[in-house]
């Protein structure tokens, strides 16, 4: 669940800043994609945890309520819903800190249940909120079924500098790329997305690096625009489009998210 608060500007250390009202939004990477892809269109199965709170019962009733398929969404009471505190300057810049509850505890079972009905025809979507050991086996699962894998790699911090095999396409903003090894990371997967903000994107695949041009919007909260732009790009891959379009339809659905509180 995303805890949200717009401020005129980002408070730096020590600082205590007034803000708007507190607004309680569903959220989270792996659902905020989910949710992406099915608006768009695509069929879409969650596989993930939510803490046995009303958080959690929220969180669920959100996805199933955007055509998302929750039956293999876990209620894990030992843990909260994963929750995240953003401040949002008026500029569309913010800060997220991730507290990840249930998130922490997806692992052996739920990529299990991954597995079951994975084939040559679907698009696994993954980030880096759930344990790292976890992510890799669920790359695994799909390889083995000749699914596509896109990953996410936010936050970065847990895979710095660690090969990432068997993934079709990266994203990262530019901070994680060079966190993630920068130039070297471009021949570790199959293709990489770099999203630059306003900047647009950079494509790396194939050798060369293809500019994706920005949509020009007036933003408002940046905050999900890159969870709109995988969840984008993995319905235009599902769909059957060449990577270059999927990036191009990523970023108008990302320039689209970023104009909404």
């Amino acid at each position: 669940m995303d805890l949200v608060v717009r401020v005129p500007a980002l408070p730096l250390p020590g600082d205590t800043v007034l803000g708007d009202r507190l607004l309680t939004v569903p959220g989270g990477k792996g659902a905020n994609q989910a949710v992406a892809a099915a608006r768009l269109g695509a069929r879409v199965r969650m596989i993930g945890r939510v803490g046995g709170d009303e958080f959690g019962r929220q969180l669920v009733a959100g996805l199933r309520e955007d055509g998302v398929r929750t039956a293999d969404v876990i209620v894990d009471a030992s843990e909260p819903s994963g929750t995240a505190l953003i401040v949002v300057e008026h500029g569309g810049q913010n800060t997220v800190t991730v507290a990840p509850g249930a998130n922490g505890r997806v692992g052996e079972d739920d990529v299990a249940r991954l597995r079951r009905g994975l084939g040559r025809d679907d698009v696994v979507v993954l980030q880096l909120e759930i344990p790292l050991d976890t992510v890799m086996a669920a790359i695994a699962a799909a390889k083995d079924a000749g699914a596509r894998v896109i990953l996410n790699a936010a936050p970065s911090g847990g895979i710095a500098r660690r090969p990432v095999p068997f993934v079709d396409l990266l994203v990262a903003n530019w901070r994680e790329a060079e966190e993630l090894g920068g130039k070297e990371l471009e021949r570790s997967v199959g293709a990489l997305v770099v999203t630059l903000g306003a900047d647009g994107s950079k494509l790396y695949a194939d050798g060369r690096m293809t500019r994706i041009e920005p949509q020009p919007v007036e933003a408002i909260d940046a905050t999900a625009a890159g969870d709109a732009f995988v969840g984008a790009v993995a319905f235009a891959i599902a769909r059957g489009s060449h990577i270059p379009d999927a990036v191009r339809l990523g970023g108008a659905a990302g320039a689209a998210a970023a104009t909404k509180l």
